[in-house]
């Protein structure tokens, strides 16, 4: 009785709710635009609102842009001409006034998108044109009340397309139009030297004081400019509850001094940057009152003096992941766990060099009992056991495991036979009853192949990855995976790839046949990047 109700557009509150809830199965939402009038007038503002998503496959970001330009004053309808883009030959079938609902936008993927839109009209002056579209559709954003909850500015690629000019004339416009911006609450920061006036970051601290997450990413040396309005960017929060500080700048936490974010600040993620400048490291860590957890990813210069600025610090270092690419001190790096070590969660080992390794397993295994994901990253045999024995350890806690040789584009190595067996053969028995993503890429052979599935039989796997390096005598590993995936129907989404060493590549999911085959056992192939866990993205999304 209540599904009828439901389907029938009569309970409109619990409709929107369960509507809401697929916010992000698009697919699931495309479908739902179909039901009746009352699901399509809920679902349609949620299939817009981020229409120029890197994640989104689906073309609906160019589908936009013509409907937006229909309606233009003579100006700019005579000036379209002279691009030699007619739009009174766009479509006016449209039922909504889609750009209205726009929450997300991200320069890059705009800009790219519009440049792509333009060279299916026209074959010349198309930097000219994607400019003038470019800052004419922000212009119609605008008009149309658009108030973004989502922004990133990617300040080197936009400006390659656009130019200074007609970036800094768009932040002009904002500026007179500070409703666009005002209720911010995601903004991210991508920029770099090729960026000679930084006057653009004004328009935020001026404009934007609901921020609520803060992403810097800068590949730059030092710049005082830069350093001040960052500073005043930070100070002029008043409910900062997360920031991310991103690659090549001589960051310094002295930006979160003297802030209402010491009382907001609930989490900070350090991703690919140099801690050697941030002597001001426990200082300001002591003054975070209500800090939940701390994230670095693949961080260079963790060294004795920043790991004893931590060990040193009153209060607990939170620390929920921690994915090392370099191992300078091992001692230190003990220390820090043994302070640290209870709250680690999210683990990833992926330094190149193999000095400490193993050591090093041995002590993750010691101090860090509630790990969740674990990664192994470009190993050797001696790493793999105290893998094994970590794994094991850890037990029903561990959600999320990859291990990955990482080796594709060396053609053909003396151990890859050795360590892929070693792996298939000792793995499928220790893993835990339930798993929700298991990444498995390294040279992989049939008849071990067959040991792990037999030996993990009754685990269910929610996304199963598999990269296999393929040389010339390689044996074909899909019989096998239908033989135990597909019959046993203990997967619900499956990514496989082959690698050929020379970057060509084979993937399941462009084999349409197979993809039907599988479908109808239930199991979902998906492109193996896409299924892939990017670290920052899962760290960012929990």
């Amino acid at each position: 009785m209540a599904c009828s109700k439901i389907f029938s557009g009569n309970m409109p509150e619990l409709t929107s709710k369960i509507i809401q809830y697929l916010q992000y199965d698009h697919l699931a939402l495309h479908s739902c635009i179909f039901v009746n009038r009352l699901w399509c007038r809920i679902a349609i503002p949620l299939l817009w609102e981020d229409p120029f998503s890197k994640k989104l496959k689906l073309p609906k970001n160019q589908n936009i842009l013509e409907p937006s330009l229909y309606k233009l004053n003579e100006d700019d309808k005579t000036r379209l001409n002279e691009f030699g883009i007619n739009n009174e030959t766009f479509s006016l079938n449209t039922l909504f006034n889609y750009s209205s609902f726009i929450k997300c936008l991200d320069t890059y993927t705009f800009v790219y998108s519009v440049k792509k839109w333009i060279k299916t009209k026209i074959s010349v002056n198309i930097m000219e044109s994607t400019k003038f579209i470019f800052m004419l559709l922000i212009k119609i954003f605008i008009e149309n009340g658009i108030s973004l909850h989502t922004f990133e500015v990617e300040v080197p690629i936009t400006l390659s397309v656009i130019g200074d000019k007609c970036f800094n004339s768009t932040f002009e416009l904002i500026l007179k139009n500070p409703n666009f911006i005002n209720n911010v609450k995601n903004l991210i920061l991508h920029f770099s030297e090729r960026m000679e006036n930084m006057e653009f970051l004004e328009r935020f601290y001026y404009n934007c004081n609901s921020i609520s997450s803060l992403h810097i990413l800068a590949s730059m040396d030092e710049d005082e400019q830069v350093e001040k309005n960052l500073s005043q960017i930070i100070k002029s929060q008043q409910n900062l509850k997360k920031i991310s500080f991103e690659y090549h700048f001589e960051y310094t936490l002295n930006y979160l001094k003297d802030s209402y974010c010491l009382n907001t600040l609930k989490t900070i993620i350090f991703y690919g940057i140099r801690f050697n400048s941030m002597v001001d490291f426990k200082e300001v860590f002591e003054q975070l009152n209500v800090l939940e957890s701390v994230h670095i990813l693949d961080c260079y210069s963790l060294n004795s003096v920043i790991i004893e600025q931590i060990i040193n610090l009153s209060k607990p270092f939170k620390l929920k992941s921690f994915f090392i690419n370099e191992i300078l001190d091992i001692k230190s790096l003990e220390s820090l766990l043994q302070k640290s070590g209870d709250y680690i969660e999210y683990f990833g080992l992926r330094s190149r060099s193999h000095a400490s390794k193993q050591q090093l397993l041995e002590v993750i295994k010691h101090y860090c009992t509630r790990i969740k994901f674990f990664e192994l990253f470009e190993f050797d045999k001696k790493e793999l056991w105290p893998t094994f024995d970590l794994i094991e350890d850890v037990g029903q806690n561990l959600n999320f495991i990859s291990i990955d040789l990482h080796e594709f584009y060396i053609y053909q190595l003396d151990h890859d036979t050795e360590l892929s067996s070693i792996i298939l053969q000792n793995l499928g028995q220790i893993l835990p009853h339930k798993l929700e993503y298991l990444n498995l890429a390294f040279k992989i052979n049939t008849n071990d192949l067959g040991i792990f599935f037999k030996n993990s039989q009754n685990i269910f796997i929610k996304k199963l990855l598999i990269k296999n390096k393929i040389y010339n005598e390689s044996e074909d590993i899909l019989p096998y995976i239908k033989e135990y995936v597909m019959k046993e129907k203990r997967v619900m989404y499956l990514a496989m790839e082959e690698s050929f060493g020379d970057e060509k590549k084979k993937n399941l999911f462009s084999l349409e046949d197979e993809v039907k085959e599988f479908q109808l056992h239930n199991i979902k192939i998906q492109n193996y990047n896409d299924l892939l866990i990017d670290i920052y993205d899962f760290v960012n999304e929990k």
